[in-house]
């Protein structure tokens, strides 16, 4: 079994295998790339977006800057969108469903450390130090709202229609339709029809 193969099953891994760190290169340069380029030029940014996102769905949209680990692990469904400083270390599968917003500064952190001390650090056979790393997958349902400065921890799965308050860390399941805050966050109470506003 591959390094990368391990990473994706939830097992420890070797973040420092050479197809990951080449894997998490090409991630780096794109973004760069991205962060970089004029806002106004939409086609060359939806170009590099594509690339470093292949699992973008459909008028989904991530808003410059962004920091990846490998973008190839990340899947959005169809017009959900990022604001500013959006954060996925997608070591593990991270699937975001449709509709779904993210206020700026927000994180999805796929990647866990051991929690044995012994086991943080190990040795290679050609004495190189290496860290062990899991991870576990991240799911947010449909229709979605994260707002500013939100992280999601692995091993978390989001329900549709739920919010999440600002500055919020879930370190939780969440159930469909709830409004959730706080560190760790909450579950606050269910959103319901009486949290309707007006639409003029």
């Amino acid at each position: 079994m591959t390094e990368k193969e391990k990473m994706l099953s939830g097992r420890l891994y070797d973040p420092g295998d050479q197809e990951l760190t080449a894997l998490r290169r090409r991630a780096r340069t794109l973004y760069h790339r991205f962060n970089q380029t004029d806002p106004g030029d939409r086609e060359e940014l939806a170009a590099i977006l594509a690339e470093l996102v292949p699992g973008l769905g459909p008028d989904s949209w991530l808003q410059p800057p962004v920091r990846l680990d490998y973008g190839c692990f990340l899947r959005f469904g169809r017009n959900s969108s990022a604001n500013y400083n959006f954060t996925a270390l997608d070591c593990g599968p991270i699937t975001v469903g449709d509709n779904v917003l993210f206020g700026p500064n927000c994180t999805l952190a796929a990647p866990l450390h051991p929690l044995c001390p012994e086991q943080r650090t190990q040795t290679r056979p050609d004495g190189s130090v290496w860290q062990p790393e899991y991870s576990r997958p991240i799911v947010i349902g449909n229709d979605c709202w994260l707002a500013a400065n939100v992280t999601v921890c692995g091993g978390v799965t989001i329900g549709e229609g739920c919010v999440i308050a600002a500055g919020s860390v879930v370190t939780r399941d969440i159930p469909a339709h709830s409004l959730a805050a706080g560190v760790p966050c909450r579950v606050l109470r269910s959103i319901t029809d009486q949290d309707r506003m007006a639409m003029e």
